[in-house]
């Protein structure tokens, strides 16, 4: 019976945080084992280049962490083809070729791109900036539409503030198809159940650039000191004053983590019946309990780097497979040499 395909993929900016694993990671492996779709995970090495091009040690080192990421969290390479973007030259080969049919101004017009280039804006100065504003950045899309058309996926898992993000996949599937021949899918969202924007230490967003996260690598010990660092009510000053839990880290984080509990906890906050340390500690408690699986199979990852090696041969097989595939129909339409 065929199954919808799916695609589904990270850069490798460094260690996994709690925001990513509940927005992104978390899901993908529920989708993974109800088993309706053919899943393809991989990692968007080449896409960071685009800003980070002067680190290339940090980028491999960060793609090979992700993987050990994925399989530790539960992506299952049995199920789900696990591989890197670098290992399967197709996803270049269609860059190419869509970047020789999509106009410049879809590509200047993209939020992605002005958001880019005002987050470079504040990081380097005027001077310098220039040369990070590269034709790989603006073509980002591009490579990202080829990532997925590559694959002829159907569904792309994403979250709600992301779908407008694949309409130019979709556009530049028309345009090819148009000009050419009817060769790809539009690709769709599935749109993944919203669990909102998780907070960091200090209550903004949790992210690797504000500092403020806490990772699926932290130990135990380091899940505990950024616990105690948590920005409680500012206004609870004794156990007795009462709290605001909705604007508490740790009761915020204890909604997502103890689901089950935690209105208790919240409002014997309210009524000054439960001070911040316990919260505190209670929290990390659950956090560690929740982590110490990951870490574990991270652990045994990592101590047979043989079986990862081999994880990522055999996805990159598989996923040359399908892409050429793929690409045969390309070169054919397009009629160049096979």
């Amino acid at each position: 019976m065929h199954k919808p395909r799916l695609l589904s993929g990270m850069q490798p900016t460094g260690p996994i945080h709690l925001g990513r694993l509940e927005g992104a990671l978390r899901q993908w492996v529920d989708i993974q084992n109800e088993g309706t779709y053919e899943m393809f995970c991989f990692v968007a090495d080449w896409h960071s280049y685009t800003t980070r091009f002067k680190n290339p040690e940090e980028i491999a080192k960060n793609a090979r962490m992700l993987v050990v990421d994925y399989m530790s969290v539960g992506l299952d390479p049995e199920k789900t083809t696990i591989f890197l973007q670098s290992d399967v030259k197709q996803h270049a080969e269609l860059h190419l070729l869509f970047s020789m049919i999509t106009p410049v101004g879809w590509l200047e017009r993209q939020p992605t791109y002005k958001d880019k280039i005002a987050t470079l804006e504040q990081k380097y100065s005027e001077e310098n900036v220039a040369e990070y504003i590269s034709y790989g950045l603006l073509g980002y899309p591009v490579l990202q539409a080829a990532d997925i058309l590559v694959y002829k996926a159907e569904l792309v898992p994403v979250g709600k503030d992301q779908a407008p993000h694949l309409e130019i996949a979709r556009e530049i599937a028309r345009r090819f198809n148009y000009i050419y021949r009817e060769i790809f899918p539009e690709p769709q969202a599935l749109i993944r159940e919203d669990t909102g924007t998780l907070p960091g230490i200090d209550r903004r967003k949790m992210s690797s650039s504000y500092g403020n996260a806490i990772y699926i690598r932290d130990t135990a010990d380091e899940v505990v000191a950024k616990v105690n660092q948590m920005i409680t009510t500012e206004t609870k000053l004794r156990k007795t004053d009462p709290g605001v839990p909705e604007n508490c880290v740790v009761c915020q984080l204890r909604k997502i983590y103890d689901p089950e509990n935690y209105q208790v906890s919240w409002e014997e906050c309210r009524q000054g019946l439960r001070g911040c340390t316990q919260n505190k500690k209670e929290l990390a408690e659950i956090l560690n309990a929740m982590l110490e699986p990951i870490r574990r199979r991270r652990e045994e990852l990592e101590s047979n780097p043989d079986y990862v090696d081999e994880v990522l041969r055999k996805g990159a097989e598989k996923a040359r497979a399908v892409a050429e595939e793929t690409m045969r129909e390309v070169r054919a339409a397009m009629c160049l040499r096979p």
